[in-house]
C-alpha cells in the first residue's frame, strides 16, 4: 500500500520529466512547427498568424538545451506565450539539413548558423514579417535565460517594446515597477 501512495504523488514529477528526444539527439516539443526551412516564408506564415517566428538552434548533449526544455518550456505562462505568440522552428548546430535564409540561399543548417555568426546553444532568433514581407530579425537570445528572464524577452518582444528601448532599459523598467508594487524580484528562478 505504501508503494502505491508514493507511486501515486510521484505520478506527476515523473510525467512532467520526461523529455522526448529525436533521431538527431535533439530535445523536441510536439508544438514545434514542422516546416520546409524556408524562412521568408516561415516568418509571413507566422505574421498571417498574428505570431513571429522563433529559429531556435540546439546541439546534441547540450545540458542548456536541456535546461530551456526542462525548466522553462515546462512553465505554463512560457508555454502559453510561446503558443500563442511564436511559430518555432528547431535547427540542429550541426545538422545537415538544407535551409533558406532571408536572402534565399540554400544552406546546411551548419552553414546557415556560421553565416549568422552563432556560436553556441541554446541561441533563439527572433523574426518579424513587415507588411511589405520583408523580414527582419528582432531579436536575439544567445544562450540560456533563466524562466524570469525568458519570459521577460517574451513580453519585451509581443508587447512591441523592442521598437522603443534595448532590452536592458526595458528589464530595468521591469524591476523599478515590480519594486514600486512591492514584488520580490527573484531572476534567478
Amino acid at each position: 500500500m505504501l508503494k502505491l501512495i508514493l507511486y501515486m504523488i510521484m505520478l506527476p514529477t515523473i510525467a512532467l520529466s520526461q523529455e522526448k528526444i529525436g533521431d538527431n539527439g535533439l530535445y523536441k516539443q510536439d508544438w514545434f512547427h514542422q516546416s520546409f526551412l524556408e524562412f521568408n516564408d516561415d516568418a509571413i506564415e507566422a505574421s498571417e498568424s498574428g505570431k513571429y517566428l522563433m529559429v531556435l538552434i540546439e546541439q546534441a548533449g547540450c545540458a542548456y538545451c536541456r535546461e530551456l526544455h526542462r525548466v522553462n518550456f515546462q512553465n505554463e505562462k512560457i508555454l502559453k506565450n510561446l503558443r500563442d505568440n511564436f511559430l518555432i522552428v528547431q535547427l540542429d548546430l550541426w545538422g545537415s539539413r538544407e535551409v533558406v535564409g532571408l536572402d534565399g540561399m540554400s544552406y546546411e543548417e551548419r552553414n546557415w548558423v556560421i553565416k549568422n555568426d552563432i556560436f553556441f546553444t541554446p541561441t533563439t532568433l527572433i523574426y518579424e514579417a513587415r507588411p511589405n514581407r520583408e523580414v527582419k530579425e528582432i531579436f536575439r537570445m544567445p544562450g540560456y535565460l533563466k524562466p524570469f528572464h525568458y519570459m521577460s524577452s517574451l513580453e519585451y518582444i509581443v508587447t512591441q517594446k523592442y521598437l522603443e528601448k534595448n532590452f536592458q532599459h526595458y528589464l530595468q523598467e521591469k524591476f523599478d515597477a515590480m519594486r514600486a508594487r512591492g514584488e520580490t524580484i527573484d531572476v534567478w528562478q
